[in-house]
């Protein structure tokens, strides 16, 4: 697909006012889809406004910086994507301060560290030859016998993988990071972010290597911006202000006005926008609740319901020199609460300004207003600091100082109802002219920033050029057929998805 500053023909709708003004194309959210969505409009000449309620760009993917000019990632962002259209607009952005970064990751353990990409050596000798007996066994079991239902994670992952690979590696850090069972977590998350990967895969490429980055769960190596991913943002944001954009920071939207079955104003704190088009990435849960008139009680009732999953990172600035040479490390044990911990001088030298000092990022999955999310900052950092050294990787003593980041709403959950409550949002909404959903939030889809700046890119072929994209089914890597019943009938907001786009979806993968 070409990008829009190709010559091309727009759609009737050009931005143009009544009165010769031109009026703007509104973009809700200044994180990657919402950025993306203002650059490339910015660079097809419209006049496009960016709201972002945040004082900084970059959304979950932004990078902290604190007043001693160490750099925090929220979660580690890598850059690695098979659609050569978003590759491009990364090196487009950020030429020369893109880097070529190897991946090195494991998994802590039973107290033993195994290195991820699995590498057959390494599991021989943590595992040992009777428990790679006793998972081979596992596995061959799941493959003979009849697969069943694939309604749920544990059933997705036991019928790739067997029982017991699933309860050693997959069921108690998913349950750590999403705070609920295995069971209550739909397959469609783990089709969606265990891509290719199976049981033969990855013996395959822990024995022999994963010759060309074919399973997208094993690549070696990935771009990254030499100042973390922020500076990606930070970088777009100034594009879209040189091309003539604006990117407005603490400008969040609070009313979005309906009328006759498109959106005619968008509300600010300061100001009242009345739009060409308008692509949001607000979650959905907020964007319904921001629209006026009301949406019917079931489309609200749908949004309301869908649930997220929250997180903090304590980073801590530590003397010495770094703890592990890893980019990240998952963490299986469950005597701690960490679930992850980043090395940002893994990710690049650049993010640590002192060579005598090491710096980590200790990520904590939780809910908003559960104890530790409303825990005491300093009581957070004295935690993060006794785990580091439970784990064996520093003392708590070397620990200089740390620092805080909540981020609320980053994880849409996969729950059993989320599906049919999106149908049910995506019903009511799909007939609204010139606005649209992008993002992940915006999509409640799981996306890594290519799909999520992939969706912004078919946003605005479809704004500027009506081509049709159905951008709900940008990275949807399996479909979920089921027979339409009367109930389904009895809701007029709930969409059943078309065979079309099941066929030819438009992933990247």
């Amino acid at each position: 697909m070409a990008l829009v500053d190709e010559p091309r023909l727009p759609s009737d709708n050009d931005g143009a006012a009544p009165d010769g003004a031109q009026q703007p194309y509104v973009v809700i959210g200044g994180g990657p889809a919402g950025l993306t969505a203002g650059y490339l409009l910015a660079k097809a000449g419209k006049k496009v406004i960016v709201l972002e309620a945040d004082d900084q760009v970059g959304g979950i993917a932004k990078t902290v910086v604190d007043p001693d000019g160490y750099r925090f990632d929220l979660g580690g962002h890598r850059f690695f994507t098979k659609n050569q259209e978003v590759d491009d607009l990364w090196h487009e952005i950020m030429g020369d301060e893109f880097l070529k970064r190897p991946r090195m990751s494991r998994i802590f353990w039973r107290g033993k560290y195994l290195d991820y990409p699995l590498k057959g050596t390494d599991v021989i000798k943590k595992l040992g030859p009777w428990e790679l007996f006793l998972c081979g066994m596992s596995y061959m079991w799941a493959a003979i016998t009849p697969k069943g239902p694939e309604e749920n994670l544990e059933q997705w992952v036991s019928n790739r993988f067997g029982k017991r690979l699933y309860g050693h590696f997959f069921k108690g850090y998913t349950e750590k990071v999403w705070g609920v069972p295995c069971t209550e977590l739909r397959s469609e998350w783990a089709a969606q972010r265990i891509k290719g990967l199976s049981f033969y895969s990855a013996a395959k490429s822990a024995f022999f290597g994963n010759k060309g980055n074919e399973i997208k769960s094993l690549i070696d190596a990935f771009n990254y911006p030499r100042y973390g991913p922020g500076q990606m943002w930070e970088m777009m944001t100034e594009r879209i202000e040189e091309m003539g954009g604006e990117v407005r920071l603490n400008t969040p939207a609070t009313e979005i006005v309906t009328e006759n079955g498109r959106v005619v104003a968008i509300h600010t704190p300061d100001e009242v926008l009345k739009p060409t088009s308008t692509i949001s990435s607000l979650p959905l849960r907020n964007m319904v609740g921001l629209v006026s008139p009301q949406a019917p009680e079931p489309v609200v009732e749908a949004a309301q319901g869908l649930r997220y999953r929250d997180f903090l990172t304590v980073s801590l600035i530590l003397d010495g020199e770094d703890l592990f040479p890893d980019n990240w490390i998952y963490i299986h044990e469950e005597h701690v609460e960490v679930g992850r911990i980043q090395n940002f001088r893994s990710w690049s030298p650049w993010m640590v300004p002192d060579p005598d000092t090491a710096c980590v990022g200790m990520e904590y999955f939780c809910f908003k207003g559960d104890k530790l999310w409303e825990e005491d900052d300093d009581k957070l950092i004295e935690m993060a600091s006794k785990e580091l050294e439970a784990l064996g990787l520093a003392k708590a003593s070397q620990v200089r100082r740390g620092y805080v980041v909540r981020v609320p709403m980053a994880y849409p959950m996969y729950d059993e109802t989320y599906a049919e409550r999106v149908e049910t949002i995506r019903g009511w909404l799909d007939p609204l002219t010139d606005f649209v959903q992008v993002g992940r939030n915006g999509l409640h889809r799981y996306n890594n920033s290519d799909h999520s700046m992939l969706s912004a890119m078919r946003a605005v072929d479809n704004v500027l050029f009506d081509e049709g994209h159905d951008i709900w089914a940008v990275n949807v890597e399996s479909v979920y057929h089921e027979e339409q019943t009367d109930a389904d009938n009895e809701n007029p907001y709930k969409k059943v998805p078309s065979t079309e786009y099941e066929r030819e979806p438009l992933s990247p993968a």
